[in-house]
C-alpha cells in the first residue's frame, strides 16, 4: 500500500460540550491542534468529521478513552465506546481508543501562563492541547 503524502493522523479529545482535534501527517511524528468543534448530536459530529476526514485526507482517527486510575472503564468510557464506533461507521475511516487518563490536567498545566485567559477561548484550548496530547501519546507508541 502506497501512503499519500498528505494523509494525516486525527486525534480527537470527545467530551460532552467540546471535542478537541489534533493532526499529524504520516511521516511526521509531532501533533498539532486543528480546531475545537461543539458538541452536538452524534450524527451531526460524525458529519463534521466525515468532512474534516475528506479535507485533511485522514487515514485514522485516535480517539482519546477516558479510563478511570486503575484502567477500568465507566460511563465516560463506555459513551466514548459507543460514539467511536459511530464515528468510524459515518466517516469510514479506521478508529483506534487510546487511553487518555491525565490529558485534561496535562493541558491545564500547560496552558498556565501563556494568556489564554478569556474563559470559552481558555476551554476551547484545553480540548485542543488534550487532543494534541492523546495523538502525540499515540505516535511517541507507534515510532516506526
Amino acid at each position: 500500500m502506497t501512503l499519500a503524502l498528505d494523509e494525516h493522523y486525527c486525534g480527537l479529545d470527545l467530551g460532552s460540550v467540546r471535542t478537541g482535534v489534533a493532526l499529524a501527517s504520516i511521516g511526521d511524528r509531532y501533533a498539532s491542534a486543528l480546531c475545537t468543534l461543539e458538541a452536538t448530536s452524534t450524527p451531526t459530529m460524525c458529519a463534521r468529521l466525515r468532512t474534516l476526514a475528506a479535507e485533511h485526507h485522514i487515514k485514522q482517527f485516535v480517539i482519546g478513552l477516558p479510563l478511570d486510575m486503575r484502567g477500568g472503564e465507566g460511563d465516560a468510557a463506555r459513551r466514548v465506546r459507543k460514539v467511536a464506533q459511530s464515528i468510524s461507521d459515518k466517516t469510514g475511516v479506521a478508529i483506534e481508543l487510546w487511553d487518555e487518563r491525565l490529558t485534561t490536567s496535562q493541558a491545564l498545566r500547560s496552558l498556565t501562563g501563556t494568556g489564554a485567559n478569556a474563559h470559552k477561548k481558555r476551554k476551547e484550548l484545553v480540548d485542543q492541547v488534550a487532543a494534541v496530547l492523546i495523538l502525540q501519546s499515540w505516535l511517541d507508541a507507534n515510532k516506526g
